[in-house]
């Protein structure tokens, strides 16, 4: 939901197109998927900003229903015009640093997971920085707080709407970058992420960045424990929704003895 106020379906199959476009740039031009974040995350936004202006528009002031429909029909186009454009066999990208480890403290890790925790914590920060240090990023908080107080005191809430979707977009094309050289790119990847995504800001609220930093490294290194354990590796989703579930079903319980 976030500012926008829109539940976007089509969230997943968008980080989909978003490896297959840093999958193009990596086989043709050799540049590496790291890299290639930067021309996927401008041309994702540019995908989100054409979106919002053709599509979501219309359905902002709708209800819920018409707004998950709309997202929905989104969501099956892109997957379709994927399959018709790279066929449903998997890619992948293979990059050397993949499969190297570092030693830090007599703890060995995958150098790669390095890169990709530190680049979650960039983004995290750089997120805060903006909505805290920029007027466009107060201009955000203020119109996800109060979008009619935001308009009365002059805020071009329509431009805020836009940029917000775009970003929302343009983000997945980092997600993508980091994706490529771990996973098999085919049209339904981002498919699991979308459930994922929605349970993380569920459990730490709209707009509280720090507490979807501290739900994604709970419940990921709960996901990591249980797929370490042998003959339980498939149990990981069970245990990750499962925690979902209990947090909502504690805070109801919390709501009802006020």
């Amino acid at each position: 939901l976030g500012v926008v106020g829109i539940m976007n379906l089509a969230h997943g199959d968008l980080l989909s197109l978003g490896t297959y476009i840093v999958y193009q740039f990596a086989v043709n031009t050799g540049m590496d998927p790291l890299v290639s974040i930067i021309p996927a995350f401008f041309l994702l936004f540019i995908l989100g900003v054409v979106i919002y202006k053709l599509t979501v528009t219309r359905v902002l002031k709708a209800g819920h229903l018409n707004q998950l429909l709309l997202t929905f029909g989104i969501s099956m186009i892109v997957l379709e015009l994927m399959k018709v454009i790279w066929t449903t066999r998997p890619r992948s990208v293979y990059v050397d640093y993949s499969s190297s480890s570092t030693t830090i403290a007599g703890v060995r890790f995958g150098t790669y997971e390095l890169l990709y925790v530190v680049l979650a914590f960039a983004v995290l920060i750089a997120l805060q920085l903006f909505l805290k240090k920029t007027r466009l990023g107060q201009a955000t908080f203020a119109v996800g707080q109060n979008p009619r107080g935001a308009k009365i005191v002059g805020i071009n809430t329509d431009f805020v709407y836009l940029f917000v979707f775009g970003l929302s977009v343009a983000i997945l094309g980092i997600a993508a970058g980091v994706m490529v050289p771990r996973f098999a790119i085919f049209p339904s990847v981002g498919a699991a992420f979308t459930m994922k995504s929605f349970s993380l800001v569920a459990m730490a609220g709209l707009g509280n960045l720090t507490g979807i930093l501290i739900s994604g490294i709970v419940l990921g290194v709960g996901e990591a424990i249980v797929q370490s354990i042998p003959g339980y590796a498939g149990w990981s989703d069970i245990v990750f929704f499962g925690v979902l579930i209990a947090v909502i079903m504690i805070r109801s319980l919390r709501r009802q003895s006020l």
